[in-house]
């Protein structure tokens, strides 16, 4: 008979996605009936814009993408990508170098398989997005963390990369605007960790899924930094800036050498993205950006309002993200009260307080490095935010 007990050590070792996990919680209390606001999941409340849908309509009408699509993606889609990367980021990304996948997740998971050896290790930046250290181990590497903490804006600093720096080390990962934090890294603070990449012989894969939700001005691409290029793999994709999560499209841009491994790996592993999702990403990519615009606008909106809001809750230690939708509140002063028989030890506790009693789903920062945070999405309308906000103040008044 066959039993759990066959399952390989990779997946049972494996973590599963806290920010998976709770949004999977949240639907449990919601089919009983339970309103609870979701805060958890790092997904956009806005709809794909219209024109981006009806070029997929349109893709549809024509009838030409139906069959199997290149590994690698449409030509068109890649140079297009190319040329975002070139006019955007100042990136000379060939259309051969780009590799379209099945959402960024998959494109950071393909880097990984392509150079990861048994105990090769991989610098973290700390907070990172929770699925950095999974990829990491399934690809048989080490993660090595390190950690900035919410008086630097949470971001790790060159000195601390050289510190951390092994001859087992191949690569960094980091992302920038950065999942949970918000934080964004500046061009000089760029400059400054390539050094030590260079310096070291390491690859940089840059996470920037989150380029076009910036409020720092401009965004900067360490990619770009001279001596960068070669030794760079940007990931971006079509999820976060376009509100196209579910079309899952993500892509990469990197040496030469690198792009043919991925595009190996992705061969043998689900072979290309689903050509309609392309023919939508293609649309995004080469037309007008005003919907992608307005969005980051509503956003930075947002932030203002949950901000003072969060100002409000005594105990929330909170700074100001440049970047993405989320709040990282340090929730440490929480940590050791109490409410009848349920005692807070840490941010999971809280979390799984703030579920229970305030019907209102966070994720806690353990599963994103910082087990002293909880994170906070408000990629959601002024009304839930205003509601979840004042419950989870109430609820937590109520422990001493």
């Amino acid at each position: 008979m066959a039993t759990p007990e066959m399952l390989s050590t990779r997946i049972t070792n494996m973590a599963e996605s806290a920010t998976l996990a709770m949004a999977a919680k949240a639907r449990e209390y919601k089919a009983k009936g339970i309103n609870v606001i979701g805060l958890s999941l790092g997904e956009p409340d806005f709809k794909t814009p219209q024109h981006i849908q009806d070029g997929a309509k349109a893709a549809i009408d024509e009838g030409k993408y139906f069959a199997y699509p290149p590994v690698n993606g449409y030509l068109d889609l890649r140079e297009a990508i190319s040329a975002k990367l070139k006019n955007e980021n100042g990136l000379d990304y060939a259309p051969d170098q780009i590799v379209v996948s099945n959402g960024a997740k998959q494109s950071i998971a393909n880097v990984f398989q392509a150079i990861i050896n048994e105990g090769d290790e991989v610098v973290v930046f700390s907070p990172f997005w929770v699925s950095y250290s999974a990829l990491i181990e399934l690809a048989g590497g080490i993660p090595v963390y390190v950690k900035g903490g919410i008086e630097d804006d949470f971001k790790a600093t060159a000195s601390q990369l050289s510190a951390a720096v092994t001859d087992k080390t191949k690569a960094i990962i980091f992302s920038s605007p950065c999942n949970p934090t918000g934080s964004v890294f500046t061009k000089e603070e760029l400059e400054a960790i390539a050094k030590v990449v260079i310096e070291n012989d390491l690859v940089a894969i840059a996470d920037e899924i989150y380029e076009h939700i910036n409020y720092s001005g401009a965004h900067a691409s360490i990619g770009a930094v001279e001596g960068m290029q070669d030794r760079t793999v940007t990931v971006n994709g079509m999820a976060k800036g376009f509100a196209m999560t579910g079309w899952r499209v993500g892509y990469i841009g990197a040496p030469l050498w690198l792009a043919k491994a991925c595009s190996k790996i992705q061969g043998q592993f689900t072979s290309a993205n689903c050509g309609i999702a392309q023919r939508a990403a293609y649309t995004a990519l080469t037309t007008d950006l005003a919907p992608t615009k307005a969005m980051a606008e509503e956003y930075l909106r947002r932030r203002a309002l949950v901000k003072e809001l969060l100002d409000e809750i005594p105990g929330f230690k909170t700074n100001v993200p440049q970047g993405a939708f989320y709040f990282f509140p340090d929730v440490s002063a929480y940590f050791g009260k109490s409410t009848g028989d349920k005692t807070i030890s840490n941010a999971s506790d809280l979390s799984m307080y703030i579920l229970e009693n305030a019907h209102v789903s966070v994720v806690t920062g353990e599963a994103f490095g910082d087990p002293d945070c909880i994170r906070i999405s408000y990629a959601a309308s002024e009304e839930d935010l205003r509601t979840a906000i004042a419950r989870i103040k109430e609820a937590l008044s109520k422990l001493s």
